[in-house]
């Protein structure tokens, strides 16, 4: 273990992205830890495996290399991407902090700007996620779409030289990054409305061992968002009750508004353009709940409902799953089983 004035080991993935935004997080925990943090780069499967996401089993293959180095005492925490982590975490580590969130939309990135609904028929669009590809579907079904790995830059490049029409990238990974990576590429930023997003896009998770000395456990704390963690533990929560893994072709984004919860999740099918979408707004706390605010489910099928009951009683973390848990259910009963693949 870290003794207090030791320098705190951060485990990374070694890829730029990775090392940049583990990097704010460095930063971040020098200050209100009075320590030195130092990058301990890591590869993962994720890494090194060029298959597609969807063919090795997106569930974990970023995170395991990266958690086994932790338990041998390599490093001291980690840093991941919130989207990349399955949603049960382990009973010896523990998601210490989760900073405010960055941008959760994504980006589609094009030559010269032309909207992704307006693409001719037959454009290549590029993206490995099966909830992209169904969302480009849905947005534009004349176009077709290219299985893709490898970093930002390489995605980017692959734009640049007309291979591809488009990339699907999250805001989040382009804005960490240094410089500006799009250069005379144009990006377009996909409202969540239309174009929700992975559970937990944009936001970073801070993990470490449950046994971590006090005083880390406690700078850790402080860069803690609360209503971040509320958020994500939403979007994970319906992750976690559809039971599809990380690479299902689901969609969740929730927020705080006015003390209340809104949650919109979608699953998609494939390629039909057919989803099963609904919006609910809830309580967090009792003393919260607002006249009037029904949910209103959205997409397939129409009508109305509020999707979880009221978590009287209950801390806002503990509220915030128990909602996402119940639009799962929802969604589930409207038949979203049927076009999610399973584990």
């Amino acid at each position: 273990m870290t003794a207090a004035g030791d320098v705190i080991r951060l485990g990374t993935r070694r890829s730029a992205l990775a090392q940049a935004q583990s990097g704010h997080v460095a930063k971040a925990l020098e200050a209100v830890s009075g320590r030195r943090v130092e990058l301990v780069p890591i590869t993962s499967e994720g890494d090194t495996n060029r298959a597609s996401l969807s063919e090795i089993g997106g569930q974990g293959v970023f995170a395991t290399a990266l958690r086994d180095a932790l338990r041998r005492g390599e490093c001291d925490i980690l840093v991941h991407s919130l989207k990349d982590l399955p949603t049960q975490v382990p009973d010896d580590l523990v998601i210490a902090a989760i900073p405010a969130r960055a941008d959760a939309r994504d980006v589609a990135v094009t030559r010269d700007g032309t909207p992704l609904h307006e693409l001719k028929t037959g454009s290549a669009i590029g993206t490995g996620s099966p909830r992209r590809i169904a969302q480009v579907h849905v947005r534009n079904p004349r176009l077709h779409t290219a299985d893709l790995r490898g970093n930002v830059d390489s995605r980017l490049q692959r734009v640049a030289s007309g291979e591809l029409d488009a990339v699907i990238l999250a805001a989040a990974g382009l804005s960490r990054l240094d410089g500006d990576p799009l250069g005379e590429l144009k990006a377009e930023p996909l409202g969540l409305a239309e174009w929700p997003t992975a559970p937990g896009q944009g936001a970073l998770a801070v993990e470490t061992t449950a046994d971590a000395p006090a005083e880390l456990l406690a700078a850790l704390a402080a860069l803690d968002d609360e209503a971040t963690r509320i958020a994500v533990t939403a979007e994970r929560a319906v992750l976690e009750g559809l039971d599809s893994g990380c690479q299902a072709p689901m969609a969740a984004h929730a927020e705080i508004i006015d003390g209340d919860l809104r949650v919109r999740a979608v699953v998609y099918a494939p390629r039909d353009g057919w989803r099963i979408g609904i919006d609910v707004t809830e309580p967090l706390h009792p003393d919260s709940v607002k006249a009037g605010a029904p949910g209103e489910e959205y997409i397939h099928p129409n009508g109305s409902g509020n999707g979880a009951d009221s978590a009287d009683g209950a801390d806002p973390i503990s509220a915030s799953r128990a909602i996402g848990l119940s639009v799962a259910h929802r969604l589930l009963e409207r038949g979203a089983a049927d076009l999610l693949p399973r584990p």
